[in-house]
């Protein structure tokens, strides 16, 4: 039985995080024993301010690329929060081979065509072989357990999505994402990053929740934390689809704020009237908090843009980790029953979004529904005449190579959807042997906020595709890139000033006449 292969144990189900310091309390730790204090920020700091100008036409930064990732062990890191704000200080854990290295914190951003500046580098850092992972049987949480390397002072650091590389004396190097996010969105677009879809896949330690040491799927994780590094160069899911959105969004200077969906889940004050909330190109794992925030946001007046597909897909559970600041991904899956939410709270089971116990498909938010993967298809205009389609000189039926993919989303009428919805692409695929399609869609609502979903994963790829920039292009060229970029500009834009309803043509919902069946 699933059951006694994952006994219920003590693993936060519907434990706040003001019931976990009031238990840190109860067993006489003290709430700094929990987590860092946030007092002492230098005043002024984190207050939401908009990026001043000064930094968008500041120098950038070459140099900011790995060029040597070496060998797993020859230096990785993590930080103790995936996010803070401007002058909050950060714990920075490395483990390295290397006699020494160096921190170099370089902000995403266009920076004339740069990429990033760097703001901050480090002296070099006594390095050392931390010690190897362990892991938690109940859940098969992997948990890198090192010491503190150094700490962080992020005074003065602008808020935005920030790469720090970690410099080997040997020459090898790894990246570290962190978000400097913003305390206020109002009036802005909130580009808001998915931390918790970068661990799901996490493989590093032997566990992700994908698979487990063996490779198989019955041994892989059931939680996945924080305080251990990312594998491959330490930041790949931010690089591939995240990275190139926050390059053309700052290139654009619309006002912008940052943050994450872990941040969003516990504290939505930086959606309060944003004028725009953008997920990005893989955002997965969302808490029902999260959804429930991001929602909201839609229904008081901010236009959401969904730049992927397999959004809001699979209902998780964030809880405080062994580490003060640390974090858990909580995500049984097929394995809800094991769930200790199960049955008693049906709406807090991790498992998928549309699933049992308590269903509550995507589409009711996205407009769209995941379908399937892996798929390689082209992306087929079918509403050319389109708002967001001014400038590219597309004609329906128009083709982009390769722009569908991996995994993409359809309009599912069977499923909820929002009744003013038009297709603005429709692409023909063939997926596990059965024929289908991924669509882009577009819809508002009463409050005169309008929605967009790409329904392809590869849309944030794409900004650069032919570029070489990411080494993979999945075949897609200049020609896609520059229809996506031109696309999203014109997304972005209208989205920036407001209430779209009220300043660009409305839906025109053709989802009967696409799907007669």
């Amino acid at each position: 039985m699933a059951s006694a292969q994952h006994p219920v144990h003590p693993e936060g189900c519907g434990v706040s995080r003001r019931r976990f310091l009031y238990l840190c309390a109860g067993a006489g730790l003290g709430a700094t024993a929990c987590e860092h204090s946030h007092a002492g920020r230098p005043p002024g700091t984190g207050d939401g301010g908009r990026l001043p100008e000064a930094e968008r036409d500041a120098p950038g930064s070459p140099d900011w690329r790995i060029t040597s990732v070496g060998p797993p062990e020859a230096i990785a890191g993590y930080a103790d929060r995936v996010s803070v704000t401007p002058g909050e200080e950060c714990g920075l854990f490395v483990s390295t081979t290397a006699a020494s290295f160096r921190v170099s914190a370089f902000r995403v951003g266009w920076y004339g065509g740069a990429l990033a500046r760097r703001v901050w580098s480090s002296p070099p850092v006594r390095g050392r072989v931390q010690r190897a992972p362990r892991t938690e049987p109940e859940t098969r949480t992997v948990r890198a357990g090192w010491g503190r390397s150094l700490t962080l002072d992020t005074a003065g650091w602008p808020e935005g999505a920030y790469l720090l590389r970690l410099d080997a004396d040997s020459g090898h190097q790894r990246y570290v994402p962190l978000i400097v996010r913003s305390a206020r969105g109002a009036g802005r677009t909130v580009l808001l990053h998915a931390p918790a879809t970068w661990q799901a896949y996490n493989r590093w330690g032997g566990a992700s929740l994908y698979a487990g040491a063996s490779g198989a799927y019955a041994t892989r994780s059931l939680a996945v934390g924080f305080d251990r590094p990312y594998d491959a160069d330490g930041a790949e899911k931010f690089r591939v689809y995240e990275w190139a959105a926050v390059v053309l969004a700052e290139r654009l200077r619309i006002p912008l704020a940052y943050s994450t969906g872990v941040d969003v889940h516990d504290d939505p004050s930086v959606l309060a009237g944003a004028a725009c909330v953008v997920c990005l190109g893989h955002d997965e794992y969302w808490t029902p908090e999260q959804r429930a925030h991001v929602t909201r946001a839609r229904d008081t007046g901010s236009n959401i843009a969904f730049l992927g597909a397999n959004t809001c897909f699979r209902r998780i559970r964030l809880r405080p980790g062994p580490d003060p600041a640390g974090r858990t991904v909580v995500c049984y899956k097929s394995d809800y029953r094991a769930d200790p939410c199960y049955p008693a709270q049906p709406a807090l089971v991790t498992t998928d979004f549309r699933a049992g116990p308590a269903p509550d498909p995507e589409s009711s938010l996205t407009g769209v529904l995941y379908e399937g993967y892996p798929v390689d298809a082209p992306y087929v205009v079918h509403s050319a005449g389109h708002w967001l389609h001014e400038g590219t000189e597309v004609r329906s039926g128009d083709a982009f190579a390769h722009l569908v993919g991996v995994e993409y989303d359809r309009v599912t009428p069977a499923s909820p959807t929002p009744r003013l919805l038009e297709i603005t692409a429709h692409s023909p695929l063939v997926s596990a042997g059965r024929p289908s399609h991924s669509d882009s869609a577009y819809y508002t609502v009463p409050s005169g906020a309008g929605v967009f979903a790409t329904g392809t994963m590869r849309w944030v790829e794409a900004l650069m595709a032919g570029t070489g920039e990411l080494g993979r292009d999945h075949g897609m060229d200049a020609r896609t890139r520059a229809f996506v970029t031109r696309t999203t500009e014109n997304l972005l834009r209208a989205f920036a000033e407001g209430l779209a309803a009220r300043h660009r043509p409305p839906p025109r919902p053709n989802t009967s006449e696409i799907y007669t069946t």
